[in-house]
């Protein structure tokens, strides 16, 4: 601890700044990522912002990484601050203004937040692109997993392949006769969010 000391001692007083900001903001942003991927936080307010050709960012959440995007979090105050302390830290020894330093830092946290900003918009586009919906199963063909009794007279089951997983939905149909297990069949409307109507195939 003393060796830390004595080097931190040694350093001007803006890049002991420069440090201190770098190590405390990647402590942070590691604690972040921790309890992100361990599924603390929630996404709730929506705070639009045109970037990126018209993306639509918002986010309340400031841990989690579910929902969209807003420019104005602590998680993106917190990647501001890792970009401004390393690149305050790596670029003092080719800039040796102090102004230009600082503005150069500046630049780089700005860049930092942009770039966490586009990898979590790709995130969220690719959980969105993999979130199944009920009405996604209209006019798809579809097997029969539970026999589906005749007339609406009680739910049976089938199952959906989608994007390379399979979905389990409750099923009626208006056909005189039940529709056994392993049949073909063609899913026509969504009486709800759980429960379809089909008929044979």
């Amino acid at each position: 601890m003393d060796a830390f000391y004595e080097w931190y001692g040694a350093l001007t007083s803006t890049l002991q700044v420069f440090w201190a900001i770098a190590l405390i903001t990647s402590l942070v942003f590691a604690i972040q990522m921790i309890l992100t991927f361990v599924g603390i936080g929630d996404a709730d307010a929506d705070v639009d912002m045109d970037m990126c050709g018209g993306a639509d960012f918002s986010d309340g959440s400031t841990l989690d990484m579910g929902g969209s995007m807003q420019l104005f979090t602590v998680r993106n105050l917190i990647n501001f601050f890792l970009g401004l302390g390393w690149g305050g830290v790596c670029l003092s020894s080719l800039i040796h203004n102090t102004m230009l330093l600082v503005i150069a830092a500046v630049g780089v946290g700005l860049l930092f937040v942009y770039a966490f900003l586009l990898v979590y918009r790709q995130l969220f586009r690719l959980e969105s692109n993999g979130a199944f919906h009920t009405d996604d199963c209209v006019g798809r063909t579809v097997d029969v997993y539970l026999t589906v009794p005749a007339g609406r007279s009680g739910n049976g089951k089938v199952q959906v392949s989608f994007s390379g997983s399979v979905q389990e939905l409750a099923a009626m149909t208006d056909s005189a006769t039940a529709i056994p297990s392993g049949a073909k069949v063609r899913v026509l409307e969504i009486i709800d969010s759980t429960t379809v109507l089909v008929d044979k195939a």
